[in-house]
């Protein structure tokens, strides 16, 4: 019987739905009306966070870390690996390579280790004394200077850096450590299976990358890559390195290998570009390249495809702008290293400037995309250390320097970090910087990748600044009053990294723009927007416009906005957040908008000043610093660009 009544169940429901789909009377029977379509979907949630799919809090992280797997790290006397490395940025305690306890304030949320690929073994057996690399004159060389440690292993781990720079590399251990070898197919190995054993997804990311570090004659060409994938995709590749016969120097190799390790694997992967201040010109080149080529439909593409992210900021000096190029940004020159190329064998000239910094960059990608049809310079912002202790460290009062040669000591500051006939850059010239914040749904490689490939990132000097920063038509005051102004930005409006929406009205674009202090940081200063444009003429132009301040200040008749004041105490390395504000937020609307004009816009966030690390050395170990020395700082916040576009026609 019961089979029985589910047969006519069955049966009468077959012949309501036949009814209701027949033509004809039955069909005209049927009556819709407004409360009746209504009823057929859910009502709004009470919970205004049931049902979102938007990120709601940034994810905080590092792009660019070595171990005493790299080639240099491990020379200069790194002896903490992968393992550390993972442990530290989840906020453990470690022992760092001098015996000196160390550990975050704040544990990250994510990281992409980014040991160098070039000579993978070697430094670990250059530690060791293996006999491999003492039956090379220039192996056994830089064993002794690394043995004897102190300024013998600073100057043996230099020179082995300028003959890899120089390719100067002895054939014996490039063979040994070369793709092929055994012990770097081994240390690959240990690479990607340290990052699977570090990877909590939900509670912490950890991606498998490596930094492929193309430096010919000592132009900075370095670009990391991050793998969205886990081991068994990894294992079935081995990285490409830059020295000859085993490798190449010219960005379209890397991009070469990306393309094979997508179509072998199936997996995903990006790369993306640091320290253009020291490629003398040459990061971002708009007719020809370092290698031969020229910038053409072809070039500007496959960058486009795979640098979708460039590091702004880091150990190695800032990478925003320069006062060459933005004479008229009173902070353009924060943080800049303009010396030379990376070890000082060919001094800087302006000219050099225009093919070295990001919102140059940004700017020349809008002629490069009116003329070949792709922008390969419209990439998203974010910050790293490159720190080669193993420690992610990012923070003034905790800063462990580049090298295990510049750990905190009473002497650290005597080390130049690079020195030539030609120049110098001191030791109190590194610079802490820095994390990025990703905005992603969850923390999960694929999250925080895809993030990457949206561009929905920023970038900071080191303390964790909130930000949003949303692009639209239709922002007005009214969508400050909201404390969940993502809701709004992302229904109104596109997320820093993406492109504005179709314009259809005369409105000029708005943004909205949100920032808060890190809780255990600085007060703000001030949010500016910097906005780049091509004219009608083909001419590029920049402005800076400040949009939010903190305190009782007006802009002036020059449309300067006045300094935010000062609460440094040298003595003890303190400030007061008496002046600045916790949050800033502004809609913000382009005065100068030009509806045919290509442009693009970014948000920079300043601190109040705040001491910079050599302060906390010359509290902590009673030294004297050199008059010239930079004592006090702005940290500051850089967000992904927006673009627009004008419509065809």
């Amino acid at each position: 019987m019961k089979t029985q009544r589910r047969s006519t169940a069955f049966l009468s429901s077959v012949a309501m739905t036949a009814a209701l789909m027949l033509p004809g009377a039955g069909q005209a029977q049927i009556k819709t009306t407004e409360e009746a379509a209504a009823s057929a979907f859910p009502p709004e949630a009470f919970s205004p966070y049931a049902n979102r799919s938007i990120p709601i809090q940034p994810l905080w992280g590092e792009t660019h870390l070595h171990t005493s797997l790299s080639l240099d790290a491990g020379a200069f006397g790194n002896i903490l690996g992968p393992d550390d490395a993972w442990a530290f940025a989840k906020g453990q305690q470690v022992t760092s390579s001098t015996g000196l306890p160390v550990k975050l304030s704040r544990p990250l949320d994510w990281m992409v280790l980014t040991d160098h690929t070039d000579l993978m073994g070697f430094a670990p057996d250059l530690q060791a004394g293996k006999p491999g690399v003492l039956a090379d004159p220039k192996g056994r060389e830089w064993y002794e200077g690394y043995t004897k440690g102190g300024e013998a292993a600073g100057k043996s781990a230099f020179d082995l850096i300028t003959n890899f720079s120089q390719g100067t590399l002895p054939e014996m251990l490039l063979e040994s450590y070369s793709p092929g070898a055994d012990a770097f197919a081994f240390v690959w190995e240990k690479i990607v299976q340290a990052a699977e054993d570090a990877n909590e997804p939900g509670e912490f990311t950890a991606f498998i990358g490596f930094e492929w570090t193309s430096v010919p004659k000592g132009f900075n060409l370095h670009r990391n890559v991050m793998l969205r994938d886990g081991p068994t995709r990894a294992k079935q590749v081995v990285p490409p390195v830059t020295q000859a016969p085993y490798g190449d120097t010219d960005p379209n190799y890397l991009y070469e290998w990306l393309e094979m390790y997508q179509e072998k694997t199936g997996g995903r992967a990006v790369a993306f570009a640091h320290n253009g201040n020291l490629s003398n010109g040459w990061m971002f080149p708009t007719k020809d390249t370092y290698h031969g080529g020229v910038v053409d439909e072809d070039y500007v593409k496959q960058r486009a495809k795979w640098e979708p992210h460039y590091e702004i900021t880091q150990i190695k000096g800032d990478g925003e702008a320069h006062p060459f190029l933005s004479p008229d940004d009173e902070f353009a020159d924060y943080e800049n290293w303009d010396v030379g190329n990376l070890d000082l064998t060919e001094i800087k000239t302006d000219e050099m400037l225009k093919g070295e910094y990001a919102r140059e960059a940004l700017k020349q990608g809008l002629a490069l995309e009116a003329k070949l049809g792709t922008n390969p310079y419209k990439f998203g912002l974010g910050g790293a250390t490159d720190s080669h202790t193993s420690l992610a460290t990012a923070e003034e009062d905790n800063f462990f320097g580049k090298s295990t040669s510049v750990e905190p000591s009473p002497t650290r500051i005597e080390h130049p970090f690079i020195a030539s006939d030609l120049g110098r850059i001191e030791g109190y010239q590194l610079v802490a910087s820095g994390y990025t914040a990703v905005w992603a749904e969850e923390n999960t490689r694929s999250a925080i990748f895809d993030a990457f490939k949206r561009r929905e990132t920023y970038a900071t000097t080191g303390p964790r600044i909130g930000l949003r920063f949303f692009g639209g038509w239709e922002f007005t005051g009214d969508d400050l009053k909201s404390r969940s102004p993502a809701l709004i930005g992302y229904n109104k409006g596109v997320p820093m990294g993406g492109d504005m929406r179709p314009r259809d009205s005369d409105a000029a674009p708005s943004f909205l723009i949100f920032a808060l202090r890190d809780p255990i940081g600085a007060n703000l200063d001030r949010v500016q927007v910097v906005k780049g444009w091509m004219d009608a003429e083909g001419e590029l132009h920049e402005k800076v416009f400040d949009v939010a301040w903190s305190d009782d200040r007006e802009i002036d008749g020059d449309g300067k906005l006045p300094e935010v004041g000062n609460t440094v105490d040298l003595e003890t390395a303190s400030w007061t957040n008496t002046i600045g504000a916790a949050e800033l937020a502004t809609v913000w609307t382009d005065p100068e908008f030009d509806a045919g004009e290509r442009a693009f816009y970014y948000v920079r966030v300043l601190e109040i000043p705040t001491p910079r690390w050599v302060v906390y050395d010359k509290i902590r170990f009673g030294i004297e610093l050199p008059e010239e020395a930079q004592l006090i700082h702005q940290e500051r916040a850089y967000s992904s660009p927006i673009w627009y576009t004008p419509a065809e026609g």
